[in-house]
């Protein structure tokens, strides 16, 4: 008689591994994580230990509630956003709150499954369209008008714009290869050959931040309305289904509700100490599988490194970073940018098509949350009007 029970996952036998495969893994998703906490960090005065602590601490959480490399990442739309237009400390704090407190009522109520199906997926087609288009106007304005804290500003914008091209081009023809961990080592070395400042031990300052109601009325609107969408869709729905598609029973922990609840408290703590807003993805879990992450042990090996990293040298890395490759940080933003934008190719059809430019050109050239609004309410009153000529049909 053939066996025909299935196979037992190789991340049931062995739910946290650590070893150089592992370790692979755990790095493939830093092209996304480190442009952006980098940025928050020299153009929005987040401090490195704010930014990666709480990143951190959420890897270590997931690797051990999920036992499978499921993955941290900045709020992407969120995060945009706030460099783009320049938000403060204060503001970013008030709007990791109120995603915090959000995502932990979800989870807990089951309403998530519910109040995802409100938002179709054209409209969050076109908030990734925005979101990679702001990503791409950053990473220009990086290179046309480098910021007078990083060392590259000294150099002619046809030289950032030259190696930034480059790296652009390598980052998206090898993609599929670890070109992204050999840009983060030049990046490395960079800071380190060009850092001149006094080495401190221990974590930069943390602060508890000072919310007011304009603070919470601005993130909310600015901030946290454009990014909900995405959270539903990606860091809960879509790394569930994810992780079931690559691991299959050995991600039965992998729940939506269970991620929401994950991502609230991670953020009800980044918000208390004005740190970086973070969430799960489907994406960042394909790029940790990619590079050979199989179990629990790859997000507890590299959350247990920022967590080092930022209570350890900390009070040096605002001073380091001020080296890092503007070239690099540009082109990753700017591939982060034409892979979200990429995003769109699954939409059919001329209507979501037209939904999803409106929503992206019209969030990036004015106003993300205009634009998430008011599709919403349009999208639903041409539903409502097809429904009823169906019934009279």
């Amino acid at each position: 008689m053939v066996d025909t029970a299935p196979a037992v996952p190789e991340s049931d036998i062995n739910p946290f591994r650590f070893d150089r495969t592992e370790m692979a893994g755990a790095l493939g998703d830093l092209g996304v994580l480190i442009p952006i906490a980098v940025a928050l960090i020299v153009k929005n005065g987040l401090t490195p230990t704010a930014v990666l602590l709480p990143a951190g601490l959420l890897y270590v959480v997931a690797g051990v509630i999920y036992r499978l490399p499921v993955p941290v990442q900045p709020l992407k739309a969120f995060g945009a956003i706030a460099i783009a237009h320049g938000f403060g400390a204060d503001d970013i704090a008030a709007g990791a709150l109120l995603m915090g407190l959000l995502f932990l009522v979800l989870g807990a109520s089951g309403l998530l499954d519910w109040v995802a199906k409100v938002f179709p997926h054209a409209i969050i087609r076109g908030i990734q369209l925005s979101v990679g288009l702001l990503f791409c106007q950053l990473a220009w304005r990086l290179v046309s008008v480098p910021p007078r804290s990083f060392s590259d500003h000294r150099h002619s914008i046809w030289w950032l714009a030259g190696f930034t091209a480059a790296v652009i081009a390598a980052a998206l023809l090898l993609r599929r290869r670890q070109i992204t961990l050999l840009f983060l080592a030049v990046a490395v070395l960079s800071m380190a050959l060009s850092f001149h400042g006094s080495f401190t031990w221990g974590p930069s300052a943390v602060h508890i931040p000072h919310l007011s109601t304009h603070a919470f009325a601005a993130a909310a609107v600015a901030l946290v309305l454009p990014q909900v969408p995405l959270s539903f869709a990606n860091s809960c729905l879509a790394t569930a289904d994810t992780a079931r598609t690559y691991f299959g029973d050995a991600a039965r922990r992998v729940r939506p509700g269970r991620l929401a609840t994950t991502i609230g408290l991670a953020n009800l703590f980044a918000g208390s100490i004005s740190g970086m807003p973070v969430c799960h993805g489907a994406g960042g879990m394909t790029a940790h599988r990619t590079f050979g992450a199989r179990s629990g042990g790859a997000p507890i090996m590299l959350g247990g490194t920022l967590v080092a990293l930022s209570l350890g040298i900390g009070a040096t890395l605002t001073a380091a970073l001020s080296g890092f490759p503007l070239p690099i940080l540009a082109g990753l933003l700017t591939v982060a940018g034409l892979l979200h934008i990429m995003l769109l190719t699954d939409l059919r059809g001329f209507w979501p098509w037209a939904t999803a430019i409106a929503v992206g050109v019209t969030g990036f050239l004015s106003n993300l949350a205009v634009a998430l609004v008011g599709a919403l309410v349009i999208w639903w009153l041409v539903e409502m009007v097809r429904r009823g000529r169906t019934r009279q049909e």
